[in-house]
């Protein structure tokens, strides 16, 4: 019979005193926490091109010597800030493609005021994307343009471009951008028609609130946020952890109301008739098919997107009409695809070898 193994009480020591020192960092570290102002996002230096109402179209500043003849236009989703794709330097998306010799414009958002209600489908697709694209076109002193769409952002593209299926837009390329809406399957469930009056909603309310926007991302993954505040107490220690926490945090609650004609549009549509995926989508009484889209198209999904899944996204690629089109399924989520340490090795590169020879 073996002899027991004696305790190691200088291990024991060891260990207690690391756990009490990193206690003690964590109480720091947590004062630190609340204290301190949230980090400067966006900073990449930018003009406003334009400005009207809820929609703002800036130009960054070039940062190579070099630059692609064709623009680049991102276009935002309507719920979400642009400051995403321009997190701080060294995880910004807007920094990398300027790096890269783009020439970079961004068609972001503000939240609609209670004047702007009214706002409908065809004022994003047919008024201010191709007002955007008439500026970075004099701006630029090219005809041609690259579009990039991030999420809903990436359907308002698709919507333009298959309506101005004759130009200008060059390339395409989308980001986790949903095409099936039957497969967003809590946002089905969440706005199903035999018990989400939407009418009533927008008439009592004006604009779709940003705090029902917000509840059903949440609904998504319920324990989410307790289980993030978890981590991060765990890795309170951790500034590099702590500086993304805050930053993918802040960006995550600062959701946007949705213009109320819009919204009802979006949900009869696309949510309640699939439009879209089913070939029978207008706007403004000008039909918007997916085959009619011929440019060069690339699309980006994430193998675990909880907010657009694959089903919902898969079909892009097959229902357009271009020659030259791709796919690409990266790991990640549904902003982990765009922004953080994943895209910087994974999606932003993939993206430059793409944009970089269809540019010139």
């Amino acid at each position: 019979m073996n002899a027991p193994t004696p305790f190691d009480f200088a291990s024991i020591s060891e260990r207690i005193q690391s756990e009490v020192q990193r206690a003690i960092q964590r109480s720091i570290k947590g004062v630190e926490y609340f204290s301190t102002s949230d980090p400067s996002l966006g900073s990449t230096p930018k003009d406003v091109l334009h400005s009207r109402g809820t929609m703002s179209l800036y130009h960054y500043r070039p940062m190579s010597d070099e630059i692609y003849r064709v623009p680049v236009l991102i276009v935002m989703a309507t719920t979400n800030r642009g400051y995403i794709l321009d997190l701080v330097p060294g995880q910004s998306f807007i920094e990398f493609l300027l790096r890269r010799g783009y020439d970079v414009y961004m068609l972001d958002w503000s939240a609609p005021r209670p004047e702007e209600k009214s706002l409908r489908m065809e004022d994003y697709v047919l008024d201010f994307i191709p007002d955007c694209i008439r500026r970075v076109q004099a701006d630029s002193g090219e005809q041609d343009v690259s579009v990039v769409g991030y999420c809903f952002g990436g359907v308002l593209s698709l919507l333009y471009g298959s309506i101005h299926k004759d130009g200008p837009m060059k390339n395409l390329i989308c980001f986790t951008t949903p095409i099936d809406f039957r497969e967003m399957k809590l946002f089905s469930n969440f706005s199903d028609r035999r018990y989400f009056d939407v009418d009533r909603l927008i008439d009592s309310t004006g604009n779709m609130p940003p705090e029902l926007i917000l509840q059903s991302f949440d609904m998504l993954r319920p324990a989410a946020r307790v289980v993030s505040q978890i981590q991060l107490w765990e890795n309170i220690w951790n500034d590099e952890f702590v500086k993304s926490y805050r930053m993918f945090d802040r960006w995550a609650t600062d959701t946007l109301p949705l213009a109320g004609e819009y919204f009802r549009a979006i949900t009869k549509d696309l949510m309640w008739d699939n439009k879209l995926f089913n070939d029978t989508m207008s706007v403004g009484g000008r039909a918007a098919r997916l085959d009619d889209i011929t440019v060069p198209i690339l699309h980006a999904v994430a193998e675990h997107d909880h907010i657009v899944p694959y089903e919902a996204a898969k079909h892009l690629i097959a229902k357009v009409g271009s020659a030259d089109k791709e796919e690409v399924i990266l790991k990640g989520g549904h902003v982990s695809l765009v922004a953080g340490a994943n895209a910087v090795k994974r999606l932003w590169p993939k993206l430059d070898s793409w944009l970089g020879k269809r540019s010139t």
